[in-house]
């Protein structure tokens, strides 16, 4: 089994512990941590964008990967949710 932390971004608290309480929920996440807001500095559409963004930080298996990917997509406000999946190594 390998494990993965997943890495996404939300746009405000709400959002993110909905969509973390729907991935353990759905058994698609050990756990999910919620972390304090951060401001991420990005292009969208050929524009420079600045915007506060709530961390989420998922613990999974690679087996369990694709559903998760698909829960989130569906799940998440953004038109293209950020999604960064490492294997753990220990």
């Amino acid at each position: 089994m390998t494990a993965l932390l997943v890495f996404t971004n939300l746009p405000d608290h709400a959002a993110a512990e909905a969509l973390a309480k729907t991935l353990v929920e759905q058994r698609l996440a050990a756990c999910v941590n919620i972390l304090a807001a951060c401001t991420s500095v990005y292009r969208w559409q050929g524009t420079l964008e600045t915007a506060s963004e709530v961390p989420l930080l998922i613990k999974t298996t690679q087996d369990r990967y694709a559903a998760l990917e698909a829960a989130v997509r569906a799940a998440h406000p953004y038109q293209l949710p950020e999604l960064i999946a490492l294997p753990i190594e220990q």
